[in-house]
């Protein structure tokens, strides 16, 4: 069975050619392909290409601007990515030829992608959002149409701004019903996070909508599902017509959705392997379902989990991938770990593609120094929040207080001073801590007049004399992970942190992808490690090592997942993974051939949009 699922592997790689743009893996995430960067990406380099511009394209792609964002673009925008005069004006000419969004938008129409393909229908996955307005039958008997109207807009114009904040695109509207696809027609390589986030947002906001301020609030249903579906063919005609999507999820999506309580999330068993611990669940067991034969699997999402990382989340302790291949990366941050130990600050910058295994080779050098006297900090910038200033530091001071979802500003005020208190801070450093949290200002410490940017300063200050206090007690270790979505103001901190730490016990390591220039390089105390691709040999030896002793993979079978994975871990273990899940149903007749055709599992569902 595993030897038929990787032949037909080979079978589509060379049908359709060995340039994969945008890859789904057997867990269901979606990375960038080994051979390319994906289709919007070769779209802007071949618009820049003949303006002699195409150097800019990554730079662009780090700050999300693809064609559809391009014209909104000012020249002061531009000066602030560090064009040059002549490459500002080249790129402004060029792009006042193209088309801008029609002023005439219909209102129901969803702000965000825009870029529909042209091209004929398409099999990807997808996860689908069904989110419908309870009690609206109710609301239709009692209010005026005219107010009812005004009511159901609001409540559409809520949901496509959030949706649109998560890169989501509104399919369709069904008076009070939503349709809502994530992964079409842009893939992202989180898009079922991306829709429970938003499903989540939805059911706390949504109750704000109201026509007077006696109303009673508003509330939804919301059901996601995620799975392999054609979507992309036009049907109906003029205003009607829309791309279509065939297959069971949009389906089960409404079915869940009709099953939820108000303002509860409810999620299939699809969504649920490949959200793993992000999130905080209660378990519904297998309910029946209109037009299911079977029992259907259900979880309520009760909201974001407190785990400390993605990694984390998604990978718990007793299913931590092993690490091979890259003991002179460990050694090298063992070696800056000592010299930062003695007095000498260190910087690491760690970069590496998407499923590389930046997270795993931190989590490796956290595992090799445990047990030794040092304070950790981490910090986790997030694709979602790009636009909100100082959000890594602010949810790292979060954790560290102990803040949980039911506390009142009242106590959470309390956990920080309780924290502060440990380092000693004066008390407006306490007022200005609170303040960045939300959090009202102790009795005696009223909120300085500050302009905003003496205000940032200021904080910045406050924030760096909290680390060189830290470090009066152990080393430090600070990991900053994902820089390449990090806020500008985060930024502007970490340029005062990276200098900061040059003469002070600190090891500071931060991972980015390729797309990121660090404007770090340079200085004496900063070393860059850029992870590559395993080779066949290291390849061979994770597969072996994921697989275990108990399972006799044989050797043409590891050689074709090593060939498959091109030496990208999360590849390889992902692969792996799939032929032993494929085994397990197979009986455990691994090396055998089985002349009987298995439909369902010769090539596993999340493996589709990698062929």
């Amino acid at each position: 069975m595993p030897r038929r699922l990787l032949r037909q592997c080979r079978t589509h790689r060379e049908t359709f050619g060995a340039r994969v743009r945008s890859v789904i893996l057997p867990s269901g995430k979606v990375v960038n392909g080994p051979n390319g960067r994906g289709a919007a990406v070769d779209e802007l380099e071949r618009w820049l290409a003949p303006l002699g511009l195409a150097q800019l394209a990554p730079v662009l792609r780090a700050h999300d601007v693809d064609l559809e964002i391009l014209p909104e673009l000012s020249e002061a925008d531009l000066e602030k990515l560090g064009f040059s005069l002549g490459q500002r004006k080249k790129l402004l000419k060029a792009v006042a030829s193209l088309p801008r969004p029609s002023s005439l938008t219909a209102p129901n129409v969803a702000p965000g992608p825009s870029l529909i393909p042209t091209t004929s229908a398409e099999r990807r996955q997808l996860t689908v959002m069904f989110c419908d307005l309870v009690g609206s039958t109710a609301l239709a008997s009692r209010l005026d149409p005219e107010d009812l109207r005004e009511i159901i807009g609001a409540y559409q114009k809520r949901v496509a701004k959030i949706v649109a904040r998560y890169d989501g695109f509104v399919a369709k509207y069904m008076g009070d019903g939503v349709l809502v696809y994530f992964g079409y027609p842009q893939a992202h390589e989180d898009d079922a996070e991306r829709a429970v986030r938003a499903g989540l947002k939805l059911a706390e906001t949504i109750h704000r909508i109201r026509l007077q301020t006696d109303d009673e609030p508003l509330h939804v249903r919301i059901g996601i599902a995620t799975g392999i579906v054609v979507v992309g063919d036009l049907v109906g005609s003029g205003e009607a017509q829309e791309r279509s999507v065939v297959g069971e999820t949009p389906n089960l999506a409404a079915r869940l959705q009709a099953l939820a309580e108000p303002n509860a999330v409810m999620v299939a068993a699809s969504t649920y392997r490949l959200i793993g611990g992000l999130f905080e669940y209660e378990d519904l067991g297998a309910l029946e379902v209109k037009g299911y034969a079977e029992p259907v699997r259900v979880w309520r999402v009760s909201g974001p989990s407190a785990a400390a990382g993605r990694y984390e989340a998604l990978h718990p302790a007793m299913a931590v991938t092993p690490l091979v291949g890259r003991e002179e990366e460990v050694e090298l941050l063992l070696q800056r770990w000592r010299w930062a130990t003695s007095g000498d600050g260190q910087i690491v910058l760690v970069s590496g593609e998407p499923g590389i295994g930046k997270s795993r080779l931190i989590a490796a050098l956290q595992e090799r120094i445990e047990g030794k006297p040092q304070t950790r900090l981490r910090y986790f910038c997030s694709p979602y929040h790009q636009d909100s200033a100082l959000h890594p530091i602010l949810e790292q001071l979060e954790r560290a207080a102990g803040f949980s979802r039911d506390d009142t500003p009242v106590i959470r005020l309390e956990k920080l001073e309780t924290l502060l208190s440990q380092t000693s801070p004066l008390d407006h450093d306490v007022a200005l801590v609170a303040e960045l949290l939300s959090l009202p200002v102790m009795d005696g410490c009223p909120p300085h007049a500050f302009t905003p940017q003496r205000k940032k300063e200021k904080t910045f200050e406050v924030l760096l004399r909290q680390l060189e206090a830290l470090v009066q007690g152990h080393p430090v270790l600070m990991i900053f992970e994902d820089v390449h979505w990090i806020d500008p103001t985060s930024h502007e901190l970490l340029d005062l942190i990276i200098e900061r730490v040059r003469h002070l016990p600190v090891l500071l390591l931060a991972t980015f992808r390729p797309e990121f220039a660090p404007p770090w390089t340079g200085q004496p105390h900063v070393t860059t490690v850029t992870l590559n691709r395993l080779d066949r040999r290291d390849g061979a030896a994770l597969v072996k090592r994921i697989a275990g002793s108990k399972s006799a993979l044989s050797g043409d079978i590891v050689d074709e997942i090593v060939e498959r994975a091109d030496g990208v871990p999360l590849f390889v273990e992902e692969l792996t993974k799939a032929v032993l899940e494929a085994d397990a149903h197979d009986n455990g007749a691994i090396g055998t051939l089985s002349a009987a055709p298995l439909p369902a599992l010769a090539i596993p569902a999340t493996l589709h949009a990698l062929l």
